[in-house]
This record gives structure tokens, C-alpha cells and sequence, in this order.
């Protein structure tokens, strides 16, 4: 997800954590009080419903967004793509890189007026590692003391290597080194949580927004768990109100694109996301903005089913779909072909400079070769011992994934005689929790990082990781990210190594079937300023934006 985990979360170009500060014309842009609009209120959208405002249990893009307008953690990314603190005023880190001594500031409350406190965040990431939680990302721990061990079952969650020295400073202990841990830090998973509220409402938290509490820059109102409105207004609460300009930002979910745009031509929406032709006419517009992103989208296959744990059905279908077609065709918003996994652009070999997709690239994988594919897909039919095969595709409802699917369903079945494809479309968080139980044939997904390092991607396919919703298991592959994360983790040439041998053991078995990388191009009202917009997962932070005159 950045599933649409796109889910969570992405990206940057050749340096790691790039993140672009945006205006509408795509530069930064400073104010003063008399270039404000007397009015600081913006209309935005969302192509599918939200899931929770939980930040222990979200698992998708809008969700995520939302709680990065509404809460904060220990740091977040500057407009330079580098991590700045936020709540952390002081880091201090061991010479052997294992432990992290973190002083948090006085002075920030949640919106209820707690105080934030270092408790809040050993509360928060306790809560997330305890199996009870079922957290999707309690991966983001894992190079933390005893994780793994908590989220297995094996040990009380109180073992984390996390403890309070005080009200305001945090002690972190690492199993190993993690030269990337303060990304990690700035993902939404490891922000705090009030106690207070949280035992409050116990497994109704987040579901609503008046069963939630914030420390960020706003607080969101009125949604009801299932309706498709709801507004954030300025939190009062917040340490840094006063970098924070706009007063209240309009919600709605807008699955159709065509509708999105129409809104947004009469004045009724100030940010939205084009899509196929839309994309291609309206580039040249003023507010037509790039936004690049390193968001692989995939099928992944359920191999819980005897006929998907078939190699040679994977790659057959695979190697049928003709990739340049759709994100020339289908998509027209800048979106290009996956050489694998983890998107081009996203890392450089520390040595050699050579970009990790290129180097990791296994041929005959994911390029259109339709004689191979029938071939494969004879084969694979042969020992399946049947005839014609009869697949579901489950995906979200929304416009835009409805035409991906439907181009997809027309080039296997045109391009494999005997199979029949189906597609079921339903609303997001449905689609979420079918492929998460396991219930489905194929799921047609995505994934953007949580933090800048191709062990973002990988890590998810593991065969324990509870993303890893197709349960394909693979031991090398498993073997290859521990060494990554262990043996060599602080051997900077091995573990490169170790994460492209992943990466090439992925494509060879064809695990899951990259499809295309999602950049994307987004309308803007010209007045909007200061819109950060985080190309690691795509995220966007309105904390600093607001309406010119």
C-alpha cells in the first residue's frame, strides 16, 4: 500500500529521501501576512474511503495522509529530502550505533491538552509490536531489541528496546546498527499516542474522529468511521501554530476523475490527481504539477492456491501483458514500466553509483514476450493437469484502477487461449481486508516505501511479514534480506549485494508481477503554496501551506 499502500509508503531520485517543497508551479515559495488570502480554508480529495485514523493499525495512503496532517513523531523531512527533528530537540547516538537517546520537546500537548511525553512514544511502539495490535507494519521494529521476538509472540511487549528516562527523554536500543533508523523514526507507525484516550475507547480508538486525539498541526472533525466527508481544523494545541496558516482543510471522497476534475474547474477543489487522457490534455495548464514517486503497482498471487504456486503461470502471465501499452495508453500521467520491485531512481549502489533496479534487472521477467508466455502458459496447464483456467482479479473500485484492471483482464485472455479472467472491483478498505485474510485469487496492489532504502520493498515480501498477503515463501529470498539485516548489515558492499540477490531471486520466481512505477501529475490551484510533497511515499503536508491573495 504507501497497497494503494500506496500504501504506505516511495521515493526519490538519485539521492536518498529526496522530498521537493511544491507550489503550484512546482517551486517553494515564502509568505508574509499581507500575501495571505483573508480566507484560509482548501478543498481537497480522496479517491477511496478512509480505513482508520489509528496510527498503529493504518495500512493505506489516504490514511496515512491523514495522519500526518494530524499528528507528529520524533522527525519528518525537510524540503531537501533530509530528516529534521520535530518533536526531537537532541539525539544522541552510541558509538556502536545501538542506542539512540532522543530529548523531546516541552512544550507540545495533544489537542485534548496532555502533554506529549517520552511515554507516549514507548506506549505508541509497545502497542504496535504486541501481536494483539495486528499491526501490518510492525516490520519498521525489527532491527529494534526484542522485536521480533514481541510481534512472534515470544515475549511481553514491555521487553521492547524502548524505555522513558523521564518525561521527556527516550532511550532506543537497537539489536543492530541502522544507518537509516531516523527515517524509520519518521514514519507515521512510530509517532506517540495519548494512554489516556487510547485506554479510553480501547478498539473503538481511531475509528471515528472523536474517539482520536492529536499533536499535529491539525485535528480532524466529523468523520464517522464510513462516511466520505469530514474537515481538519487547526489544532490550537499545537506547539508550532504558528507556522501553521491554513484554517481548516474540506475532505470528500471523489472516486470518479472525471468528477474530481469538474470540482476542481469550478472552484470547488484545489488539489487532484490526473488520470489517462486527463493527464495528457490538461499537462500544459498552470496548475498541471509532476509528481514523481517511487510506488511499485503489482499483482500479487494467492499461492495459499494450488494453481497460483505454479512459476511458470506466474511468469506466463507476466510476460502476456504488455506493459508500455498501458502506461502509454491506460495511464498517460508519467508513470513507467517496472524493471522490478523497487523502483528505477530510488537507490544507487554506494560504490558504483549504478542504479539499484538496472542492476538488480533479470531479463525475460517483466518485458512483453507473447510466444514465451503461451509457451509457459501451455506448460504450466500441462502440469496443473487442466485444461482452461478461470482466475478473480480483486482490486479497489476507484476510476482509475478500474481501467489498469480491465486493460489487464483483456491481454491475458486475448493472449492466453483457455484462461478467463474476472475482475471483482470493490471499496478500498474492503479490498484491503479481502487480501489481507488471504481471500482472493489475484490482487491487484501497490506499495510505496516507508523510508528511502530498497529494504522497504523487499522486507514485506519475507514469508513471515503480514504483508506478504500471497504467502509466497521463498528460502533464499528469506535468507538474503536476514544477511541484509544482520551478517553484513554494517558491510555496506555485502548487504547491497544481499538485497539486489533478493531483489533477482524475486524476478527469477516471480513472487509477485511488478506492473508499472506510479509517478503521477496533480492539478493545483496557483494560489495554493507551500505544499510539501514527499516523493518517498507520496504523501502530502499541508503544515506550512496556504491561500495567496
Amino acid at each position: 500500500m504507501e497497497t494503494k499502500k500506496i500504501k504506505k509508503t516511495a521515493a526519490m531520485l538519485s539521492v536518498l529521501g529526496m522530498t521537493l517543497l511544491l507550489s503550484a508551479c512546482g517551486k517553494s515559495s515564502s509568505q508574509s501576512s499581507k500575501d495571505l488570502a483573508s480566507n484560509q480554508k482548501i478543498n481537497l480529495a480522496t479517491n477511496a474511503e478512509l480505513t482508520s485514523l489509528d496510527l498503529s493499525k493504518i495500512y493505506d495512503k489516504n490514511s496515512f495522509i491523514q495522519i500526518d496532517e494530524t499528528c507528529e513523531g520524533l522527525y519528518r523531512y525537510d524540503k531537501n529530502g533530509n530528516v529534521e527533528p520535530a518533536l526531537a530537540t537532541k539525539t544522541k547516538i552510541s558509538k556502536n550505533g545501538k542506542t539512540y537517546t532522543i530529548n523531546i520537546r516541552k512544550n507540545a500537548k495533544w489537542s485534548n491538552g496532555d502533554p506529549v511525553t517520552a511515554n507516549d512514544f514507548v506506549y505508541s511502539w509497545q502497542r504496535a509490536v504486541n501481536p494483539k495490535t495486528a499491526s501490518q507494519y510492525t516490520y519498521l521494529f525489527e532491527n529494534m531489541q526484542n522485536a521480533n521476538k514481541i510481534a512472534n509472540g515470544k515475549l511481553s511487549p514491555s521487553k521492547l528496546g524502548v524505555k522513558a528516562n523521564g518525561k521527556y527523554q527516550l532511550e532506543v536500543k537497537l539489536a543492530k546498527p541502522t544507518t537509516y533508523f531516523k527515517m524509520v523514526m519518521a514514519r507515521e507507525t512510530l509517532y506517540p499516542l495519548d494512554p489516556k484516550i487510547v485506554k479510553k475507547y480501547g478498539s473503538k480508538y481511531g475509528t471515528t474522529s472523536a474517539k482520536t486525539v492529536y499533536n499535529g498541526p491539525f485535528k480532524s472533525v466529523g468523520w464517522t468511521g464510513t462516511n466520505d466527508s469530514w474537515e481538519l481544523v487547526k489544532n490550537s494545541k499545537y506547539w508550532d501554530k504558528k507556522a501553521v496558516k491554513l484554517s481548516k482543510i474540506n475532505y470528500q471522497v471523489v472516486k470518479q476523475p472525471s468528477t474530481a476534475l469538474n470540482l476542481f474547474q469550478s472552484n470547488k477543489l484545489d488539489l487532484i490527481n490526473l488520470v489517462g487522457e486527463q493527464a495528457s490534455q490538461m499537462k500544459n495548464n498552470k496548475g498541471a504539477t509532476k509528481r514523481p514517486l517511487a510506488a511499485t503497482e503489482y499483482l500479487q498471487y494467492n499461492q495459499r492456491k494450488k494453481v497460483f504456486k505454479n512459476k511458470n503461470l506466474r511468469l506466463a502471465f507476466s510476460l502476456a501483458i504488455n506493459r508500455k501499452q498501458l502506461v502509454n495508453k491506460v495511464m498517460q500521467n508519467g508513470s513507467v514500466v517496472s524493471q522490478g520491485f523497487v523502483p528505477a531512481q530510488f537507490a544507487k549502489n554506494p560504490q558504483t553509483k549504478e542504479d539499484f533496479a538496472k542492476e538488480a534487472y533479470v531479463p525475460n521477467t517483466v518485458s512483453y514476450n507473447l510466444a514465451k508466455a503461451k509457451k509457459l502458459y501451455q506448460t504450466a496447464l500441462s502440469q496443473l493437469g487442466k485444461k482452461q483456467l478461470n482466475v478473480i482479479i480483486l482490486a479497489a473500485d476507484d476510476d482509475q484502477t478500474k481501467n489498469v484492471t480491465e486493460f489487464i483482464q483483456s491481454q491475458l485472455e486475448k493472449n492466453l487461449p483457455g484462461l478467463k479472467v474476472s475482475v471483482q472491483s470493490i471499496p478500498f478498505p474492503s479490498m484491503l481486508a479481502r487480501a489481507a485474510a488471504g481471500k482472493f485469487d489475484i490482487n491487484f496492489t501497490g506499495w510505496s516505501a516507508d523510508f528511502a532504502d530498497p529494504i522497504s520493498f523487499l522486507a514485506q515480501l519475507t514469508s513471515n511479514n503480514p504483508e506478504n498477503n500471497g504467502k509466497w515463501d521463498n528460502a533464499k529470498f528469506d535468507q538474503d534480506i536476514d544477511d541484509s539485516n544482520n551478517k553484513n548489515a554494517n558491510n555496506v558492499k555485502k548487504r547491497w549485494n544481499d538485497l539486489i540477490n533478493a531483489e533477482k531471486q524475486l524476478a527469477s520466481d516471480q513472487g509477485i508481477t511488478p506492473l508499472y512505477q506510479a509517478n503521477g501529475v496533480d492539478l493545483v490551484n496557483p494560489k495554493l503554496k507551500n505544499v510539501t510533497y514527499d516523493r518517498i511515499n507520496g504523501h502530502y503536508d499541508y503544515r506550512t501551506a496556504y491561500l495567496e491573495k
